[in-house]
């Protein structure tokens, strides 16, 4: 930093001059017409007379930092970090957070080493999260659990930078020797949150924890009494859990509170980003619901910036890097040009980078299932006069809720009800080849005929297949364990449409638009033939199986109620 002096200075020519822009200054909170000087990828000043090898006419543009999403998962995009990386690099997304436990799940360690070296490609700054949950619970198969050491070693070895979300409340607010040895093992270091409805005397021995940055806010209150106590609140606004417009109003009512607010997107399909965005798309949202446009910046730049320690970018400043993005404005908020590190890395909405597959995939591969599906292994005989618990969906929320309704029986077994919009639910454990199969029932997604499955199916990943006959069911688990993942949707013994998922059973090896075009035929063939009523079948799907979160959630052990600390029965 010291040979950066001179240019500083103006006394030796930068590298490159952007002038004439106006700068959001989201230390300030204020618009400045300067020019901005850099050398050797640093921003080293801003005014006037700074000469540079290469002069950038910026009037009439604002000038923002680089974005940052400070909590997603990449592969819930199903592309890999390097296609991850084509795509938000153009729309102004020059650092992320991402937590890969889903691939932890699948692949191990091995899975976040993959995902680490695919990430250094590209010029986008990825900085991954140890998994602190993998398993979720004690109530999900992973395919290697990922202890206390083995979290430290993914800091060792530069793998991870922080401690992941800590999904497992109960165990923290419990004192649970395995969850604070995790807790321990990240001292020192940013510990990310995941406390849904825990309020009170739980938040605060949560909070004892030093795990600080939490995205499961569902309602202003929740996220107010969070940020009281000194939580980080992060308005999570993805494809399937968007909250945004249920926190804001704590924002709205003193804009005060946004300096410890950040957004972030957890979950995110190709698709959602090629159609609406990133993070560019949550400043447009918040800018529509009533932020004041530098607010909007400032919680996708500076304010995860600060949280994550990173004091080196998030402003456009002396000494910070320079990551920063050409827009119109920022109530539009669509990039021109991108800079990362001073280089100009996306123009126009198209990426100055290659991002092919890599030629070698080395991933390990789950044990294979020692017997192959079979019809009974999911049917339900009926116990007279008993009622059964019935998952309750809410599209656009991850959160369900917890039905008792009387079975519907056909020859002395419990069946779908299609007029009820009750839905047979099936989980097989593939992770460790056991085929584990339990049986639940789902209300919430109108699928009419037929059946839709999947291996994703948060957070360890067993194959998921809901259907309106078992035939179809049958069908896609077929699918699924033949081609050891992906996504199908399937009408009594034939396949309609399918997508493959060869790496970790989580991400595609299409590029992210044959991605799009392939993920909307699967979902518009969910809709159009088999009836499902919802926006997102497939992803909505995949949270049913995520046992941390409230109410009712069926995984390879079976209905598990967190909140009651345990698994319940199917009847009543």
């Amino acid at each position: 930093m010291r040979n950066l002096l001179s240019a500083a200075r103006g006394e030796t020519p930068c590298d490159l001059v952007i002038r004439g822009g106006r700068v959001a200054n989201v230390l300030s909170m204020e618009y400045e017409t300067e020019d901005i000087a850099i050398k050797d990828g640093i921003i080293v000043g801003l005014g006037a007379g700074y000469s540079g090898a290469e002069i950038v006419d910026a009037a009439g543009s604002v000038l923002m930092p680089g974005m940052i999403d400070g909590h997603l998962h990449i592969e819930s995009t199903m592309l890999t970090p390097a296609a991850f990386a084509s795509v938000v690099v153009p729309l102004g997304t020059t650092t992320v957070m991402p937590d890969p436990h889903e691939i932890a799940n699948t692949c191990g360690v091995k899975g976040i080493e993959f995902m680490w070296r695919d990430s250094l490609r590209t010029p986008l700054d990825s900085y991954f999260a140890a998994p602190s949950c993998v398993p979720a619970s004690g109530f999900e198969t992973p395919y290697q659990e990922i202890g206390a050491l083995r979290v430290m070693e993914c800091f060792d070895r530069g793998l991870c930078t922080h401690l992941g979300e800590m999904m497992n409340f109960p165990g923290v607010i419990s004192g649970d020797g395995d969850v604070w040895a995790k807790i321990a093992g990240a001292r020192g270091l940013v510990r990310t949150a995941h406390a849904p409805n825990v309020s009170g005397r739980d938040l605060c021995a949560y909070l004892i924890s030093g795990c600080d940055g939490d995205h499961e806010s569902n309602f202003a209150e929740e996220a107010l009494e969070k940020l009281r106590r000194g939580m980080w609140v992060m308005l999570r606004e993805g494809a399937t859990e968007s909250n945004m417009g249920d926190l804001l109003p704590m924002i709205l009512a003193d804009e005060a509170r946004f300096s410890r607010c950040m957004a972030v997107s957890d979950d995110l399909t190709a698709d959602y980003i090629l159609s609406y965005g990133h993070m560019d798309h949550k400043i447009r949202l918040m800018v529509e619901m009533g932020v004041r446009p530098l607010i909007a910046a400032a919680m996708v730049t500076i304010n995860p910036a600060n949280y994550f320690r990173f004091w080196d970018r998030g402003a456009i400043a002396p000494g910070r890097m320079a990551d920063i993005v050409m827009v119109s404005s920022l109530e539009e908020c669509r990039a021109i040009k991108v800079w990362k590190h001073g280089e100009l890395v996306a123009e126009n909405g198209r990426a100055l980078f290659t991002a092919d597959m890599p030629s070698k995939i080395d991933l390990p591969r789950s044990r294979g299932l020692k017997t192959p599906p079979c019809e009974a292994s999911f049917r339900i005989q009926e116990r007279p006069g008993r009622d059964i618990r019935v998952i309750s969906a809410k599209p656009g929320s991850v959160l369900t809720k917890e039905l008792i309704v009387h079975p519907t029986v056909r020859d002395g077994l419990v069946v779908s009800d299609v007029e009820r919009d009750i839905l047979k639910l099936v989980v097989m454990e593939k992770n460790r080849g056991t085929g584990r199969t339990v049986t639940g029932f789902v209300n919430g997604f109108g699928l009419k005929r037929g059946a839709i499955g999947s291996s994703v199916a948060h957070d360890a990943h067993n194959f998921i297949v809901m259907g309106a006959d078992d035939e179809s069911i049958m069908t896609a688990l077929k699918y699924l364990a033949e081609h050891g993942g992906g996504l199908v949707a399937a009408d009594k013994d034939e396949v309609i449409s399918s997508l493959q998922l060869p790496i970790g059973g989580l991400m595609s090896e299409l590029d992210p638009h044959d991605l799009s075009r392939a993920m909307t035929e699967i979902t518009k063939t969910a809709q159009d033939r088999l009836g499902a009523a919802i926006t997102q079948p497939f992803m909505t799907m995949s949270f049913l199986s995520l046992s941390v979160i409230p109410e009712l959630k069926l995984t390879d052990q079976g209905y598990v109620k967190i909140s009651e600390g345990g698994t319940l029965g199917l009847f009543v």
